[in-house]
């Protein structure tokens, strides 16, 4: 893999992130080297267009949340040994895998600021190559040899897909509920998030209600995670966001933000959402009118707020665990959750 690439599989963050994300980063530097070592021999084929298409949407960047919280929560009950580090390279895997197929299912151009995989390659290879990388994965939870790990790490996949289908299902319908939408969110992306934090605590050989724990943290911190993302789609700048800017508008998803403008919306407003959300007619001022609707009712600082919530939470969780620099590191990055920009 050339250099540029090597260099950029490290990098974590930026600037913003340095504070929170640097300091639980240089608590796990060499188990992090490692684990991006292990993610960069595991996306190695003979099939070229394999580590060529892999290669391209890691060296996107990312700040590694996820495999981060296994390397972090084995750390912080103590772990001493390897493990952790193919199972981080697992969940990176795992993640990975799942935006190759997203990025295809919503017809993304941009992933982080970049071309996606699919606007580069194309579908048929984005969705193949994702294939490739859930079947590396599942190499590594049957290498790591525990059943637990095995169960927990498959159960989070399937998971995932379970939300993502649940999405499609709601996807241009504006009577969903706020449960249905955090049954949404549980899945598709806070299930990685509880998964990547309760193994890290299982290959330490904690105790049943330290691993449920850590897998309520990282539930919380996932599903924070999410509603961020959602507000951010109608607040943050394009270039700052890392994709275009009114994604989840244009694609009729009923997001956190659309929910509470709907259940402020006038008559007239409710018409407008029901035209562009549910029947999919969109005009060119059709973006900046649903921007005006999120910003009337104060819809993103709500989101926010909600999303604060649960990182109170996953922080309250945390002080269960003895005091450590891990730990006091993994809350700032919780904190920090509710105040990134991308």
């Amino acid at each position: 893999m050339p250099g540029q690439v090597r260099a950029q599989i490290l990098d974590v963050g930026t600037p913003s992130t340095i504070d929170a994300l640097g300091r639980l980063t240089g608590l796990l530097e060499a188990e992090l080297k490692a684990t991006n070592e292990a993610i960069v021999a595991r996306m190695d084929s003979p099939v070229v267009l394999i580590p060529q298409l892999a290669a391209h949407i890691v060296a996107a960047g990312g700040k590694r949340m996820r495999p981060l919280l296994t390397l972090a929560t084995a750390k912080l009950c103590g772990y001493q040994g390897t493990r952790q580090v193919k199972l981080a390279a697992c969940v990176e895997f795992i993640h990975t895998a799942t935006l190759l197929h997203d990025d295809v299912v919503d017809e993304s151009m941009l992933r982080r600021g970049f071309a996606s995989a699919n606007a580069v390659f194309g579908n048929k290879a984005s969705v193949l190559v994702g294939d490739f990388l859930f079947s590396r994965a599942f190499e590594l939870m049957v290498e790591d040899g525990s059943l637990e790990v095995l169960r927990i790490l498959s159960s989070a996949s399937a998971t995932i897909a379970e939300g993502e289908v649940l999405q499609l299902t709601t996807q241009n319908d504006i009577s969903t509920t706020e449960d249905k939408y955090f049954d949404v969110i549980r899945g598709k992306t806070a299930a990685l998030f509880a998964a990547a934090a309760e193994v890290g605590g299982v290959i330490a050989g904690v105790g049943a209600e330290e691993c449920a724990a850590l897998q309520g943290f990282g539930m919380d911190l996932g599903m924070a995670f999410q509603l961020v993302d959602d507000a951010l789609d109608y607040a943050a700048d394009q270039t700052q966001l890392g994709k275009t800017v009114g994604d989840d508008f244009r694609e009729g998803k009923l997001t956190y933000p659309v929910i509470l403008a709907l259940a402020e919306a006038n008559e007239q407003e409710r018409a407008f959402w029901v035209r562009t959300i549910e029947q999919s007619e969109h005009t060119e001022e059709d973006l900046a009118t649903a921007l005006k609707l999120i910003q009337k009712y104060d819809v993103t600082a709500r989101t926010i707020a909600r999303a604060d919530q649960f990182i109170d939470s996953a922080v309250n969780i945390l002080a269960r665990f003895p005091q450590s620099d891990v730990r006091s590191a993994l809350a700032d990055v919780a904190r920090y959750t509710t105040a990134r920009r991308h």
